[in-house]
C-alpha cells in the first residue's frame, strides 16, 4: 500500500503545505565557485532537470563546460519551501530537480538533453533503480519557449534510439517550468548542494545507460543503469 502511494502523483489539494520561510543556502558552488541563486550575470539561461536521486545528477552537469552554476531542490508540485523528508514522503507532488544555469555560448540545449538522456533511465515513471516515488521521476521544465521546442525534438530523437533498440516509451515529464505544480524551484538544503564534490563516495546510480544520444554511441560503453526492456 505503502509502495503504490509513493508511486501517485498527489493532487494540489492533499499536499503538504509546507512553510513560508525559505531553506537557507550557502550562495556558492562548492565546485565552480559561482553564485547558485539568481541573480546571474546577463546572458545566463536557466533550464531545470529531474532525473532520480539529484546528487549524482548535479555532478552531471557541472562537469560541462559551459555550465555556469547548478544547485539541487524540489520542483513540480506544491508544498512551499519543502524538507527533504516531506519530499521523500511523495505527499509534495516535487520532484528532486537540479537547476542548471548555462551560457548559451558555450553550450547548447541539445548537449544539455543528450547528458540527460545517457545518464538515466527516462522510461520508468516514478523510478530510477531502486529509487522509487513521485520525486524520483524523470522530467525537463524549461524557462522559455524556444527550450521547450529544443528538448521536445531531442525526446523525439532519443525515443527513435530507443525504440530502434527494442526498449520502451519515454515518461520524461516535459513542460515549461511555469506550468510544472506551483511553477517555483525550492532550493534543497544546504547539505545536498554539491553533495558528491563534499562526500566523494556517496550515493550515485547515475551513468549511461546503454543507449546513446549519438547513433555512433548507441549500445556502447559500461552501463551504470539499465534499460527494461519494453
Amino acid at each position: 500500500m505503502l509502495f503504490m502511494k509513493k508511486t501517485e502523483m498527489i493532487d494540489a489539494a492533499d499536499a503538504l503545505s509546507g512553510r513560508q520561510t525559505p531553506i537557507v543556502v550557502t550562495n556558492q558552488h562548492v565546485v565552480l565557485g559561482t553564485p547558485i541563486q539568481p541573480p546571474f550575470p546577463e546572458g545566463i539561461a536557466i533550464i531545470y532537470v529531474a532525473m532520480g536521486c539529484f546528487w549524482g545528477a548535479e555532478r552531471i552537469f557541472w562537469q560541462l563546460p559551459g555550465v555556469y552554476a547548478t544547485a539541487v531542490g524540489y520542483m513540480g508540485g506544491w508544498t512551499t519551501h519543502p524538507t527533504y523528508e516531506e519530499t521523500c514522503t511523495a505527499q509534495t507532488g516535487h520532484t528532486e530537480t537540479v537547476l542548471v544555469g548555462y551560457d548559451p555560448a558555450a553550450i547548447d540545449v541539445d548537449r544539455l538533453m543528450k547528458a540527460f538522456w545517457e545518464n538515466h533511465d527516462p522510461t520508468t515513471p516514478y523510478r530510477q533503480g531502486n529509487d522509487v516515488g513521485t520525486q524520483y521521476r524523470s522530467a525537463v521544465y524549461p524557462t522559455t519557449a524556444a527550450q521547450l521546442a529544443a528538448v521536445e525534438s531531442s525526446r523525439a530523437r532519443y525515443q527513435q534510439a530507443l525504440t530502434a533498440a527494442g526498449y520502451g516509451e519515454i515518461s520524461t515529464q516535459i513542460v515549461l517550468s511555469e506550468q510544472a505544480g506551483d511553477g517555483v524551484f525550492y532550493y534543497a538544503e544546504d547539505y545536498h548542494q554539491g553533495y558528491l564534490h563534499k562526500h566523494p563516495g556517496g550515493y550515485c546510480n547515475h551513468g549511461f545507460c546503454q543507449i546513446g544520444y549519438d547513433p555512433a554511441t548507441h549500445g556502447q560503453g559500461a552501463a551504470r543503469a539499465t534499460l527494461p526492456q519494453a
